[in-house]
């Protein structure tokens, strides 16, 4: 059994520069990999200082590239406007010829961006599941034709992601969409539990560092298995994954 492989990259510090995040997409592309996806932040703690905008970055790489999947992983939708991102998800997908995912969540805590002192983010969990949920809806509706142009394949697949170990509303919510993607999973084995109460037909998705030989995950349930970077990736250390394929 394999999966298919994508890039994960933090588009921040050295690489918060689109032009040379979409150059990497293209050399992945011509290695092989199946997608490219990043990160989807607007602040971060330290030691990290300079972050790019997803939506324009994803943009650069959809321009410059003809068949990586591509998407943000994760979009906190508690930050969001469902109109404006029903317009941005929908113009990215036809830009990308319908290539677009959308990743989903709550949003981290640890990444700074749910201060409500400083950016007026609803800092409650519980409060932000409830318009994550809200904000699907909204979405689904504006794509199902409430908003003109429609998605390229009518609709745009939605990866949930999830926290290990996992809990009852996540998996819920997960099992209602198209894709799963656990965060912090400790090992192929979790995946049997996330994999039986999310149901056949989902994808799969796991991220590890570069060199993690993804036969396991694979062999476990993951449909794509990501190579991630952390929050200060460099050119040189993706340059070198993207070519070890």
């Amino acid at each position: 059994m394999s999966a298919r492989r994508a890039i994960f990259i933090a588009p921040f510090d050295e690489l918060s520069d689109p032009a040379l995040v979409a150059k990497l997409a293209v050399r992945a592309e011509e290695r092989g990999w199946d997608g490219f996806f990043v990160w989807d932040h607007i602040d971060y703690r330290p030691p990290v200082s300079a972050l790019a905008d997803p939506w324009i970055t994803l943009a650069a790489i959809a321009t410059r590239t003809e068949k990586l999947i591509l998407g943000p992983l994760v979009t906190p939708l508690a930050r969001r406007r469902m109109h404006q991102l029903a317009r941005e998800t929908v113009t990215l997908d036809r830009l990308s010829e319908g290539r677009l995912v959308l990743g989903v969540g709550l949003g981290s805590d640890r990444s700074g961006e749910f201060d409500p002192d400083r950016f007026g983010e609803e800092g409650d969990i519980r409060a932000r599941a409830t318009l994550l949920d809200d904000g699907l809806e909204k979405l689904a509706a504006f794509w199902a034709g409430e908003f003109e142009p429609r998605p390229v394949n009518g609709t745009i697949p939605i990866w949930v992601a999830i926290r290990w170990p996992f809990r009852r509303r996540p998996m819920a919510r997960a099992a209602r969409y198209d894709g799963v993607f656990p965060i912090d999973q400790e090992s192929p084995e979790a995946l049997a539990e996330l994999i039986a109460a999310v149901g056949p037909g989902k994808e799969i998705v796991v991220t590890n560092p570069a060199g993690t030989d993804p036969t396991p995950w694979a062999e476990a349930g993951a449909t794509w298995c990501l190579t991630g970077f952390g929050a200060q990736p460099t050119y040189a250390e993706v340059e070198r994954a993207i070519d070890a394929l």
